[in-house]
């Protein structure tokens, strides 16, 4: 089993080389050349793409275990306190921590490798978490298809807890989420004859506002649902009317009936803006994930194992407006995500994030006891 100081300087080595979704090739070369160092004996891999699986054979062939850690990184450039490990790809950097989710999976499959466990395990090394969304197509592929796991695990770090925290609750744990992408387009114009042009500048700064009423207008206030735009771009220079404009931004809701009413809303208020404004409007959604489902006998199981240990601080949390592909995976086997604390000053997808590198042991510990179990 991999040392602490292993796999610290595993999470470092990872951390320097964050990339994005289908390009995590470096990734993928130094995770194969990881799982290559354990005994080979009940192993056999496979790579998807630029993902990877790993089958672990086990004393009992009737049930297959899976375990999911994500592997791309995020365009954010970072602004951390490292000096010996930071990120070395411009532009790139791990803000979301699937550093420490790579680093975990390997602790607990070098374990495993030395210690055949009772039922059969795969370990799935998945891309495109953070766009355009690896697991659904990883889910269909044939590779997975033949080691379809009967349960199947997964974490995710959360920098609000201290180190020792497991967070996790049965039901709704994550968001259904969706990406918004709106293009609008226009007659462009001089400044100074705005009666000849069509300003989409002024139309996507109405479109930004009317957005901002749906959920406070169209969606049951028992419910939940948001729409955030982070990205409005539209012009070329300050005396010429801008011809196009684009707004970014996310959805995400605690209902699979909210996330289609918001979309149609979205469709009727461009519709009429299209009509207002006497310009084209198209939408493009972008990545769609659904919604992180834990199975209730499953996830019960797992915290009524959790109860029963000493280092373990157990939270059952409120369900969150955070997005993950794994949802797809709940979709079609049993299973659970759950909250590890790291307790970083900086949240998710912050360019300072610096997650505390204790949580690293004490995560493989405890799912290796677990799965052990």
């Amino acid at each position: 089993m991999l040392s602490v100081e292993q796999l610290t300087k595993i999470r470092r080595d990872l951390h320097r080389i964050p990339e994005f979704g289908y390009e995590e090739v470096k990734t993928q070369q130094y995770l194969l050349g990881q799982i290559a160092q354990f005994p080979q004996e009940l192993l056999t891999i496979k790579k998807w793409k630029t993902g990877i699986l790993v089958h672990v054979k086990g004393l009992d062939s009737s049930k297959t275990i899976g375990y999911r850690a994500d592997i791309d990184g995020l365009p954010i450039v970072e602004q951390t306190s490292y000096t010996d490990f930071r990120s070395t790809h411009e532009g790139a950097m791990h803000a979301c921590g699937h550093d420490l989710h790579m680093t975990i999976a390997l602790g607990v499959l070098s374990y495993f490798a030395h210690q055949q466990p009772k039922y059969n395990q795969v370990f799935i090394f998945q891309p495109a978490e953070e766009g355009p969304g690896g697991a659904k197509p990883m889910l269909e592929s044939p590779e997975l298809i033949e080691w379809k796991p009967d349960k199947i695990m997964a974490l995710h770090i959360a920098p609000e807890y201290p180190v020792g925290t497991i967070a996790i609750k049965t039901g709704l744990l994550f968001a259904n989420t969706s990406e918004l992408f709106i293009t609008l387009k226009g007659k462009g114009g001089h400044a100074a004859y705005p009666h000849t042009a069509n300003d989409m500048v002024v139309a996507a700064s109405h479109l930004v506002t009317q957005l901002q009423t749906i959920v406070s207008r169209n969606v049951n206030p028992l419910d939940a649902g948001v729409v955030t735009i982070g990205v409005i771009k539209g012009g070329t220079k300050q005396n010429i009317i801008a011809d196009t404009a684009v707004i970014e931004g996310t959805i995400r809701t605690r209902s699979i009936e909210t996330m289609k009413l918001i979309k149609k809303r979205i469709e009727d208020l461009t519709k009429g803006m299209e009509t207002g404004f006497d310009c084209s409007i198209s939408i493009d959604y972008g990545a769609n994930y659904c919604q992180v489902y834990n199975e209730e006998s499953v996830t019960k199981d797992f915290i009524e194992y959790l109860k029963g240990q000493e280092s373990v601080n157990l939270v059952i949390c409120d369900e969150a407006m955070t997005g993950e592909d794994f949802g797809y995976f709940l979709e079609e086997i049993p299973g659970f995500m759950f909250w590890l604390g790291v307790d970083s000053k900086y949240g998710l997808h912050d360019a300072r994030l610096e997650p505390n590198e204790n949580a690293i042991g004490f995560a493989v510990q405890t799912i290796v006891d677990y799965l052990a179990k």
